[in-house]
């Protein structure tokens, strides 16, 4: 009977151990709310993908979520502009440039670094899938604190030809012939840069949301 109600409080302590392991902290948005940036500078993506392509793409669905989201977005045309005619053309070299220089050229409140990790198709032996994976930091121009940072990844998969080797590899060419990697950008980006979920990026001050995300009621 002992070795019984032994087992059934290590049964006990194991499931609330486990419940324990398992629950999420709130997201912290303290320096997010301390600083509360109005407009957002949006440089080149760093790209750990093989595609030369990526970074490109992926800049070019940035605007519209953080507009949408209420921030004053610098047009990324004539940013990257502005960085190639300074002998700048990709995301590694804007990292290594200074928060205080980009304040002084574009005096922007906040900085929206990215990461391409994934982006393309892969032959994966019955099916191929494309995959685009993104990560995304928001830095503070003036502190160099990190407000917000966030990972997202989408992926298709040639369910059409699943089950066939040879469907599976024309899959994988007509997906990189057809660019289906540049498609999932769009989406990939829109949730990366959601608003009104824990982890999301808050309401900027030109959203009629700003100060009412729903992450942040009851906190």
């Amino acid at each position: 009977m002992n070795k019984i109600k032994s087992l059934a409080i290590c049964v006990c302590l194991a499931v609330g151990l486990s419940a324990c392991a398992s629950k999420k902290e709130p997201y912290d948005y303290a320096a997010y709310q301390q600083h509360k940036p109005k407009s957002i500078l949006v440089v080149m993506p760093a790209n750990d993908s093989l595609e030369n392509k990526a970074p490109a793409a992926v800049l070019s669905h940035t605007t519209k979520p953080l507009s949408e989201a209420g921030y004053y977005v610098f047009p990324v045309a004539v940013v990257q502009e502005t960085f190639m005619q300074n002998g700048v053309y990709d995301g590694e070299q804007i990292k290594d440039i200074s928060l205080p220089k980009l304040k002084e050229i574009f005096n922007p409140d906040a900085v929206l670094y990215l990461n391409v990790e994934k982006y393309g198709t892969k032959y994966q032996v019955i099916d191929s899938k494309s995959t685009v994976t993104v990560s995304g930091k928001l830095v503070d121009v003036a502190s160099g604190q990190q407000l917000w940072s966030g990972s997202k990844t989408v992926t298709h998969s040639g369910t059409d030809n699943k089950g066939s080797l040879l469907g599976a590899l024309i899959t994988q060419i007509a997906n990189t012939a057809m660019d289906t990697s540049r498609k999932l950008t769009e989406p990939t980006m829109q949730q990366l840069l959601a608003t009104d979920c824990d982890g999301c990026i808050l309401h900027g001050k030109y959203s009629p949301k700003n100060g009412q995300d729903k992450q942040l009621q009851g906190k």
